[in-house]
């Protein structure tokens, strides 16, 4: 039997669309699937590289309605992009630019990550066999 729920799509509210929209497309490589435009400009879209989705939506701030996690749309919330090869994603967003954390091993998967443009803790973590804790230079010293 086919499993009944296929993939989960996270929500995430930013504070600029356009600069959302640079990080995750020219960054990271994800691609606009979908979009919704009742004003004009994007407000909503379905971003989506590889088996991974994700939505982005530009929250309204109002004097009646700021933005419910405090200052930051992003805060104390991470999301989990589970990946072939994690390392030559760390190596792609490096030489765009991204500023991404050495990747490390943590419970046998590299652990590559970064922060978005409003704080959301994005990792990228592949299957290893090299030691827990193994920082990435220093396994490139002992190879």
């Amino acid at each position: 039997m086919e499993p009944n729920i296929q993939y989960c799509a996270n929500l995430l509210m930013v504070s600029n669309m356009d600069t959302s929209l640079k990080f995750y497309t020219d960054g990271l490589g994800f691609k606009i699937l979908n979009t919704w435009t009742p004003r004009g400009t994007i407000e909503w879209c379905w971003l989506q590289r590889e088996g991974g989705p994700l939505m982005l939506q530009e929250a309204r701030i109002t004097e009646a309605k700021p933005y419910l996690m405090g200052d930051r749309p992003g805060a104390g919330v991470s999301l989990w992009f589970q990946c072939k090869d994690s390392l030559v994603l760390y190596h792609e967003f490096k030489a765009k630019g991204i500023d991404v954390n050495e990747p490390f091993v943590g419970n046998g998967l590299w652990d590559v990550s970064l922060r978005d443009p409003d704080g959301y803790n994005l990792h990228f973590e592949s299957p290893t066999d090299v030691p827990e804790e193994t920082k990435y230079s220093d396994w490139l010293k002992s190879k």
